[in-house]
């Protein structure tokens, strides 16, 4: 499973980074990024944003 950030849903809160560590990254636009689809699929991938930005490809 392949999973995107949606930037447009993203607000930057950094809390996917906190229920998922090393699935994703903050950017220097303030914007989540995924490192990790694996790893966001283990920590259950969409449902680690309460904001919908995390989106299977």
């Amino acid at each position: 499973m392949k999973y995107k950030i949606n930037k447009d849903k993203c607000v930057g809160c950094g809390l996917c980074i906190v229920e998922c560590e090393g699935g994703t990254e903050l950017k220097d636009d303030g914007k989540a990024e995924v490192v990790d689809s694996d790893k966001l699929e283990k920590c259950n991938g969409e449902k680690v944003c309460p904001y919908g930005a995390i989106e299977k490809e």
